[in-house]
C-alpha cells in the first residue's frame, strides 16, 4: 500500500496515518503501525475491508458511553476493540447534529470557542481522561506485532483523538512543531464537514456569531493546544513531564514505545 497521509474512505472523516514522521533523535515513526481517525460509525463494507487490509488490529475508541451508544462501531474484522472513554459524556459536542448545536448556540451565540477552550482545560485535567490515556499507552504497548496497526478515534477525530496523538508523539520523541502541524491537520482533512455545517447552519438562518461558533466546535485552533498546555505546564512543568507524572509513563515504557514505533 502506498504511504499517505491523509487516507480517503468512503464513509469516514479525518483518517489520517502517522507513520513518517520524524524525530528530534533522527529516527522515523514506521508506517502502517498508527492511525488516527474520526467516527467509525459509518463506514462501508469497502471501508471496513481497507482498514483490515491496511492491518487494522487494535480500534481504541475515546467517546462517551452515550455516543458508543447512538452510533457503535463498524470494527474492521480482525481488530480488538478497546473501550477508553475520555468523558462520560461528549463534552466537544461533536456528535450533536448541526440543527441542535445551532439551537442550543442560538442562546449563547459566541459560547462555541470559549467552549473548546473549557473541552481542552478538562482533558487535561480530569482524573477520569487520564486514566483513559493511560489505558490508550497500554493497548499502545501491547501493539507489538510487524504489520500490525493501531487505531484510535473519537467522533471527529480531532480533540479526544488530537490529544492522544499530542501525548503519542510526544512520547516518540517528535518536535512539537510537527505535533503542532500534525494537530491543525485537522482543518484541511476535515473541511467538507466543516463547511458543510457552517452552510446548513446558514441556510437555517442561524447568526453569524452562531455559524461562527459552530466552526469554532467543529475545527481545531492553535488556542485550544494553548489552553491544554497551559493546564500541563501548571501540572507538571511541560508536556514530556505530563506524561510521566500524569499518565504515569515509566522510562523503560517509553523506551519501549520508541522500540516499537520508530525505524
Amino acid at each position: 500500500m502506498a504511504k499517505e497521509r491523509l487516507l480517503t474512505m468512503q464513509r469516514g472523516i479525518n483518517f489520517r496515518e502517522l507513520g513518517g514522521y520524524s524525530t528530534m533523535d533522527g529516527r522515523t515513526i514506521k508506517w502502517h503501525k498508527l492511525m488516527r481517525t474520526g467516527s467509525l460509525a459509518d463506514l462501508t463494507a469497502q471501508d471496513q475491508q481497507f482498514l483490515d487490509d491496511y492491518g487494522v488490529r487494535y480500534d481504541v475508541d475515546f467517546r462517551s458511553p452515550q455516543e458508543v451508544l447512538d452510533e457503535p462501531d463498524r470494527v474492521p474484522g480482525n481488530a480488538k476493540y478497546i473501550y477508553a472513554p475520555v468523558f462520560n459524556v461528549d463534552e466537544t459536542k461533536n456528535s450533536d447534529g448541526t440543527d441542535k448545536m445551532t439551537a442550543n448556540l442560538e442562546k449563547k451565540p459566541d459560547s462555541g470557542f470559549e467552549h473548546m477552550l473549557k473541552v481542552y482545560r478538562m482533558i487535561v485535567t480530569e482524573q477520569h481522561a487520564k486514566d483513559e490515556y493511560r489505558r490508550f499507552f497500554d493497548t499502545l504497548l501491547a501493539n507489538d506485532r510487524p504489520d500490525e496497526t493501531l487505531l484510535f478515534h473519537c467522533t471527529a477525530g480531532k480533540d479526544r483523538t488530537g490529544m492522544g496523538a499530542i501525548y503519542l508523539l510526544t512520547a516518540l520523541g517528535v518536535d512539537f512543531k510537527t505535533i503542532k502541524q500534525d494537530y491543525l491537520l485537522t482543518n484541511a482533512a476535515s473541511v467538507k464537514r466543516i463547511e458543510g455545517a457552517t452552510a446548513d447552519a446558514k441556510a437555517a438562518g442561524a447568526s453569524a456569531a452562531t455559524v461562527a461558533s459552530i466552526r469554532a466546535l467543529w475545527s481545531v485552533d492553535e488556542a485550544y493546544l494553548n489552553a491544554a498546555l497551559t493546564e500541563i505546564e501548571h501540572q507538571s512543568g511541560n508536556l514530556p513531564h505530563y506524561l510521566r507524572t500524569e499518565l504515569k509513563l515509566t522510562k523503560q515504557e517509553l523506551a519501549d514505545l520508541q522500540k516499537l514505533y520508530l525505524d
